[in-house]
Order: C-alpha cells, then structure tokens, then sequence
C-alpha cells in the first residue's frame, strides 16, 4: 500500500514586496504553525520514506520542519521545480514516478493545485480549500507508485492549524 501526504506549505509573509513570489518567507503565523504540524504529524507515528518539496522559500522551509520532526536530513529533501505552480495532473505525475522503495511521501506544495488534487481523492462532500500548513492523506491500494489512481485511493485524514489553535 502506498500513502502520500500533500502538504500546502505555512502562511507566508507579504511584508517585503521586493521579494518575487517565489523567494517570500514563512511570516509569525508559518513559523508557529510549521514546526506544530510537523510535530503533531510525527506524534501521530507517521514516518515518511521520503520528502518532496517545491523550492519555492515557503514550501521548502516548511518541509524543513517536518523533515527534522521526522529525523530526515534536510540536505535528503528532494526539490522538484515541477511542483511550483504546477497542475494537479503535473503533481499526480511526479508521484506516480516515486521509487518504488519508498512507502510513505511527504508531499510539499502550494494552492489551488493541493485544494484541486485532494478532491479527486475525496469521496463525499468538497474540500473548499487546503488551508496554509493543512495536510491531507491519501492512501492507495496500489503496490507501485506508478498505478496509483483516484479509483484505487482515497483521502482519509484532513488536518488544519485552526483545529488545534
């Protein structure tokens, strides 16, 4: 069985307009939520083979702190350019191609195409949006990374910083 999470990346800070949208920080709400959700992730047993994060400043530095929750060096991320402002369909296809090896992935990237991603997983009802920092994880029944599909998958956690703050 194969289990990804995606994880939107924490609030970013708006402060310095200078910065091109790539290069912006996580601002004082990313930098509480960050390392909570990294920890309440990893209080929850869950132990990720690996990390995928686009390396936009805000993805990256959040996966940062799950990393370290996780005792993944942060140097063992792996940067996927494709990720940032990429399509849901571009996301699905940088899983599908995940080493086989690898049981559970983090998956660190950005709105709308996290929100629009987890609802082709989401069996009833309609996640409206992935909030800043929010997870979903998505289990598949397959035994490659490669046939992972929304009819062999399916969302069964959601969690937020709002339900914990």
């Amino acid at each position: 069985m194969k289990t990804f999470y995606l994880v939107r990346h924490a609030k970013s800070s708006w402060e310095d307009m200078s910065l091109r949208d790539f290069d912006r920080p996580l601002n004082k709400r990313g930098l509480r939520d960050a390392p909570f959700m990294s920890k309440m992730l990893a209080g929850k047993g869950v132990k990720a083979d690996a990390i995928v994060a686009s390396p936009a400043n805000r993805a990256y530095t959040t996966a940062t702190y799950f990393a370290e929750a996780m005792g993944i060096k942060k140097k063992d991320i792996i940067k996927n350019k494709d990720i940032y402002e990429a399509y849901p369909e571009t996301v699905m296809d940088i899983i599908e191609a995940l080493d086989n090896e690898y049981e559970t992935v983090l998956v660190f990237g950005h709105n709308p195409t996290f929100t629009s991603l987890a609802n082709n997983f989401k069996e009833d009802g309609y996640l409206a949006n992935l909030p800043t920092c929010g997870i979903v994880k998505i289990e598949s029944k397959a035994k490659k990374w490669a046939d992972v599909s929304v009819k062999n998958s399916e969302l069964t956690e959601f969690h937020f910083p709002k339900q914990y703050f």
